[in-house]
Order: C-alpha cells, then structure tokens, then sequence
C-alpha cells in the first residue's frame, strides 16, 4: 500500500508516519525506484499496534522502546512483557480515576435533577 492508502485507513497522517518512520518505530517499508513507499501487511500490522498503544496511553519513548525490543528478538520478552504490564497498571489507574470521576458526576447530575423537579413542584 502506498503512504496516502495507509494514511486513509488508519486515520493518520502522512505525515505521522514518515515521522514514525524516520524515529525507528515503524522499519523495513519498502521504498520503489522513484522512493515512493511501499508498506507491506506487516507494516500495517505495526501501525495497528502503534495505533492501539497510542491510544491506550503510551509515550512515544515507551513506544520506541517497546519496538526495539521487539527488533532485538525473543531475548526480551519478558522486558516486553514487564514494560507492557506496567503500562496496562497505568492506564488501569487511569480508567480507575475516570470511573470514579463518572461516578461523581452522576451524583451531581442526578442532584441537580432532583432540585430542578423540586423547584417545578413548588412552583
């Protein structure tokens, strides 16, 4: 696939991944003759775990991190497995916040419907 069908079916600008590329996050896209980039199903499949680990939170130095591990082979799985656990505990401490968060909101929202009927009734 070509830069431009990437950008569009990730959502994710050209841009970004020429950025990702030049970072070392996203390797081995081929390059045509002319040096337009080729990505292959194994790139894309790298941009969906980029993707997915933005989203839950990463910096871009654990993702970098993360990716060259991953070149270094099967001798760090276990450091990729740590450093993805203490990700999940971070962002399970956010979800947490979040919820209790939600949860807060509810009860002033619920109060404030609740004075609002009052007031209509004595009216």
């Amino acid at each position: 696939m070509k830069i431009a069908e990437v950008s569009e079916k990730y959502n994710i600008s050209k841009d970004t991944l020429r950025w990702y590329e030049k970072i070392g996050i996203i390797t081995d896209v081929e390059r045509k003759p002319n040096g337009v980039r080729e990505y292959s199903e194994e790139n894309c499949q790298m941009i969906e775990s980029i993707i997915c680990m933005r989203s839950a939170g990463l910096s871009i130095d654990v993702l970098k991190n993360f990716f060259n591990l991953l070149k270094e082979g099967d001798s760090t799985l276990e450091q990729r497995r740590d450093l993805l656990l203490e990700q999940k505990r971070i962002l399970q401490e956010s979800y947490d916040q979040l919820s209790r968060t939600m949860e807060k909101l509810d009860r002033k929202i619920q109060k404030c419907e609740q004075l609002i009927i009052d007031k209509k009734q004595n009216k």
